[in-house]
């Protein structure tokens, strides 16, 4: 059973920069590709991001509005994946979700999951 524990939302001030946590239990991260999605009050989820899994090299995938300010990178000794968040902006506030359909590869940085974890909650404010 897949299960996920994120970590390291908070509040932030516009320009700041925040890392999230995603560490995976009941399957391996670095034989599947794994998404990042985000939902802002009143707003459906949107995909921030993609990492693909070991056999395509980790490729990854990001949305327009965060390309150049975020960033995902996995551990696969510690069955772990992150979101780096730099530069961060008033409307990237939400609550931020990672996930996997147990796919080998992303289709690109839109690639709804199947299994998702908890959420964790960006809020960039002054």
């Amino acid at each position: 059973q897949a299960q996920f524990e994120q970590s390291g939302g908070g509040l932030v001030q516009p320009g700041g920069s925040l890392k999230l946590s995603c560490v995976v239990s009941g399957f391996t991260s670095a034989y599947h590709s794994i998404v990042w999605f985000r939902q802002a009050p009143g707003k459906e989820r949107e995909g921030v991001g993609c990492v693909g899994s070991i056999s395509n090299d980790d490729l990854t995938y990001y949305a327009p509005t965060v390309e150049g300010r975020f960033t995902i990178s996995k551990n696969n000794d510690q069955n772990a994946i992150y979101l780096q968040m730099n530069d961060l902006k008033p409307e990237d506030t939400g609550v931020y979700y990672c996930g996997t359909k147990f796919k080998t590869y992303c289709s690109g940085y839109y690639d709804p999951p199947d299994y998702w974890g908890q959420g964790s909650q960006v809020t960039v404010s002054s």
